[in-house]
């Protein structure tokens, strides 16, 4: 299953904005503290708040932390060219938490929920005429089982996301361009020597080909949620893991595929790192039929559904 951004820069670190066309990258400071987040006030809030808190990057546990992106091999500007891979830079977003949720079924556009607390966060400070350009991303990955468990990791940017880069054009076109593209990296620091040499063989993937990805496209807002039950492969992995996860910290971070020369080098949406953690932190939430949220900013309401066949000679694993 698989993770992420900056050399030397710990994962606490102060999240600040610097615009560089066509993409957004952010830079950090230095600190590990999880007290060292300095972004806009609704991002902290939503940081700090959820299920599984934000916890040291080294000694850490039960809780989420954000790795230094230079710990993931990306394709490089020579990709093309000679395949090499090279440390990433920043990530392209800021992280804003992760909420580690249960509830009788599978939850869907977690984002849109009128109790969504990452969502309330930004309407209350737009509602005092503040962060009116943020915008937030997230990963829903639905976690199969009696009980229905999602990992849910935010991400938010407080300038627009300039057009014709390649994560504006992930989040505005259609379904084809997105399952192509949508690509999961992992590792794992910490655990049994059978969940490293498991999930390692699977560090790379393009989620969009491999598993069913279902898009949700509100006002200021993008979910995808991963339906990892819809891979016998990816369920028999995460399973593995699950049964050893208190004792396991994995590195994931999410990106848009480069697949021609002027996208490269690859850049991370963002990372986590999720700290040797307990099921039983999971909140228990009502399953409930939602519509986008409309929060104040441009944009469209659209669902995408992708579905593949359940054979799993269609999961498509990348290098």
């Amino acid at each position: 299953m698989c993770p992420t951004k900056p050399s030397s820069r710990c994962p606490g670190g102060a999240a600040t904005v610097s615009a560089k066309s066509p993409e957004l990258e952010f830079s950090r400071s230095s600190s590990s503290s999880s007290s060292a987040f300095t972004g806009a006030s609704w991002i902290e809030e939503s940081v700090q708040g959820g299920s599984l808190h934000l916890v040291d990057l080294h000694t850490g546990t039960n809780g989420w932390s954000s790795p230094p992106s230079n710990v993931f091999s990306l394709r490089s500007k020579s990709y093309f060219t000679n395949r090499r891979k090279s440390p990433s830079s920043d990530y392209l977003l800021s992280p804003a938490g992760m909420d580690w949720l249960k509830s009788a079924s599978k939850l869907e556009n977690v984002l849109g929920r009128p109790d969504n607390r990452v969502t309330r966060a930004l309407r209350k400070a737009q509602s005092a005429g503040l962060s009116l350009k943020s915008f937030i991303f997230a990963i829903n990955l639905q976690v199969p089982g009696k009980d229905q468990h999602s990992a849910v990791f935010y991400f938010a940017v407080e300038e627009t996301i300039p057009p014709g880069s390649l994560l504006y054009r992930f989040i505005n076109e259609g379904d084809a361009f997105r399952n192509s593209r949508f690509k999961i990296v992992n590792r794992i620091v910490k655990g049994p020597w059978i969940v490293k040499k498991t999930v390692g063989n699977y560090g790379s993937c393009l989620l969009g080909k491999a598993l069913t990805c279902n898009y949700h496209r509100g006002d200021n807002y993008f979910e995808i949620d991963v339906d990892i039950g819809s891979s016998k492969i990816a369920s028999a992995i995460l399973h593995l893991a699950l049964g050893h996860v208190t004792s396991v910290a994995i590195d994931m971070g999410f990106l848009v595929e480069a697949q021609a020369e002027e996208e490269l080098p690859e850049k991370l949406i963002g990372a986590v790192r999720v700290c040797q953690m307990e099921m039983s932190s999971a909140q228990v939430v009502d399953a409930l039929s939602c519509r986008p949220l409309h929060v104040r900013g441009h944009g469209i309401s659209s669902k995408v559904n992708h579905h593949i066949s359940q054979d799993d000679g269609d999961i498509d694993l990348v290098d």
